[in-house]
């Protein structure tokens, strides 16, 4: 904002730019009306997807609270649980799960209210999540469990070691999403980020046609043509859930809870492996702040790589893995 000689601000630069942003909200949501409008009624995902690249049945298990948690299993070995990112599901490793399971019993989670997990009216904070994926490992009685996550799966591998930490004996925490200055976090540094904004403004309203996810998702990527198509519209179809808004607007509501779990780093005492694309949302400082933070832990940066390493780097990431300490 200026000012004219007098010292007066500058209404008009002001007015202008609030209807700058103005035209290009109402552009989106003509956008979306529009594609839903030619699309129909989109057909919701049941799952089926998973059978495309798994050879095990999805399987369910019931937790506290009335809540079911869709995972697959496969594979020989100690056991390792993939925890996905903010707005995806177990089908988000499509990639990286063939590659562990030589020497882990690999097992995905869709977290809850994700993917064909149920979608309980919760708030979907860090702790909420935590607890259930710790309930899972207990009731599954896993022991000697590596935790590979990433995004938020990646705050939750590390912050339910400490919960579990005589079942858990090592932590690969991948682009770890606990960092942001405005409403949803991170993502909103995203080229793209700002249409996460959206949901400040309509909620569990908010409509979420195919191309919004891409354009969202797209910019976690170095390359985004490493975002399969099929699986994109995978992640579109699953949105259509009857509830599904409304936990995604729970998720990026609550996204403070993801900066304030950094809290518990410094209780880690597993092997810790922090993994992050050099395009990752995050920054440096941040980076170094949380390796500092957490005891003993390792820290790799991986070149030509954004948010998303499982789907972008998944031969890279599978290295780090399979590399034990």
């Amino acid at each position: 904002m200026t000012v004219d000689e007098f010292g007066h601000l500058n209404q008009n630069e002001t007015y202008v730019t609030f209807m700058q942003e103005l035209m290009k909200t109402i552009s989106v949501m003509l956008c979306a009306l529009a594609a839903f409008v030619l699309s129909g009624c989109a057909v919701t995902s049941q799952g089926e997807y998973t059978s495309r690249w798994s050879k095990d049945a999805p399987r369910y298990t019931q937790l506290d609270e009335g809540v079911t948690m869709r995972y697959t299993r496969a594979g020989d070995g100690p056991p390792l649980i993939l925890l996905h990112t903010i707005r995806t599901q177990l089908d988000y490793f499509e990639k990286l799960a063939p590659a562990l399971q030589g020497q882990y019993q690999v097992y995905a989670l869709d977290l809850p209210g994700h993917g064909q997990s149920s979608l309980p009216q919760v708030e979907y904070t860090e702790a909420f999540l935590r607890k259930a994926v710790a309930q899972f490992i207990v009731k599954q009685d896993l022991k000697n469990v590596t935790l590979v996550g990433e995004s938020i799966g990646g705050v939750l591998a590390l912050t339910v070691s400490t919960e579990l930490p005589d079942r858990v004996s090592r932590v690969i925490a991948l682009n770890p999403y606990d960092y942001g200055e405005d409403f949803g976090g991170g993502i909103r540094r995203s080229e793209s980020g700002w249409m996460i904004g959206l949901f400040n403004l309509f909620g569990s309203h908010t409509f979420e046609p195919r191309f919004v996810t891409a354009s969202v998702l797209n910019g976690g990527f170095h390359d985004p043509s490493r975002l399969p198509p099929a699986l994109l519209t995978e992640f579109s179809r699953t949105g259509y859930r009857d509830g599904y808004r409304k936990v995604e607007y729970s998720v990026f509501k609550n996204w403070t809870s993801w900066v304030e779990a950094r809290a518990l780093y410094q209780r880690v005492t597993v092997p810790t492996t922090l993994v992050y694309g050099d395009e990752d949302w995050s920054n440096a400082q941040e980076r170094e702040r949380n390796r500092q933070a957490i005891p003993n832990a390792k820290l790799i940066v991986l070149e030509k790589s954004g948010h998303f390493t499982a789907l972008e780097k998944p031969d890279e990431v599978a290295s780090i893995v399979l590399k034990r300490p």
